[in-house]
């Protein structure tokens, strides 16, 4: 009887174990894809704090200082502002009080500097009123917009696209994000680049025509802005190539310098 009673256990056991199988089969199969590979996220740091900032897209406005307009052969007087888009992974992170290496990018024999304020977002939406864009601002960097000058140039001319002389690897060049709730926000102040220790660009952000805010309010127009954004707000007149070898000293009144050497 002890026998009996002991294999009945066990068979009883054996069914359960199987049925419980069964079900969670269904579970496990609803649990949804995985990934087939690690992407890994695009990260800038923050000054201050062990957090890091996630970037969804990169913003970059065209043309955005009169001077420059001009040099690039536009109308600063009438034309409306125009934005395009890098990589997010196009993002090289530059440490404060470090010269990082850059290198030169393939295809181009023109690579050319320019020197900005980048803005990054918390928050975003659509159709933005401009008194209310700066809300949505966490914080602010100083950045490089890299250019294959000739690829962008030969496009233009073929009245094709000019993606391939502004998205590439390494072309979008900042340093550490400064929270907005310690610098406030940047409405003017001077913004300059050297190269080997001369002084190419030398400007005011209060001579942008569009200001950050505007900006935000233009953008949001034509996209839905989202926490992760990031603005590179344009550059000043005077932009010009580099070559291997070549220190680029970016300055922004209110923030730390950046600096890069060219590889």
């Amino acid at each position: 009887m002890n026998t009996l009673d002991r294999r009945t256990m066990l068979a009883t056991g054996a069914l359960a174990l199987a049925g419980a199988a069964t079900q969670s089969a269904p579970a496990a199969a609803q649990a949804g894809p995985k990934p087939i590979f690690a992407v890994p996220m695009t990260t800038i740091p923050i000054v201050g704090e062990t957090d890091v900032f996630q970037v969804r897209r990169i913003y970059c406005i065209g043309r955005n200082y009169a001077a420059h307009a001009i040099e690039r052969g536009s109308d600063p007087t009438r034309e409306p502002p125009f934005f395009f888009q890098k990589p997010t992974d196009a993002i090289q992170n530059v440490a404060i009080g470090t010269v990082a290496d850059h290198p030169y990018p393939s295809l181009t024999k023109n690579y050319h500097h320019e020197v900005e304020l980048v803005a990054a977002l918390k928050s975003g939406g659509t159709n933005i009123p401009v008194e209310q864009a700066l809300d949505h601002v966490y914080g602010y960097t100083l950045g490089l917009d890299m250019t294959r000058r000739d690829l962008q140039n030969g496009m233009a001319a073929e009245k094709k696209p000019w993606e391939i002389g502004k998205s590439f690897d390494h072309a979008a060049v900042l340093g550490p994000i400064h929270p907005v709730t310690k610098t406030g926000h940047f409405t003017k102040g001077a913004i300059s680049l050297a190269v080997n220790g001369k002084v190419r660009q030398d400007s005011n952000l209060d001579k942008m025509i569009w200001s950050v805010a505007e900006q935000i309010a233009k953008l949001s127009e034509a996209f839905e802005l989202k926490a992760g954004d990031i603005i590179y707000s344009g550059t000043p007149d005077n932009v010009g190539p580099v070559v291997k070898g070549d220190v680029l000293l970016c300055k922004l009144e209110g923030l730390p310098d950046m600096s890069i050497r060219i590889v």
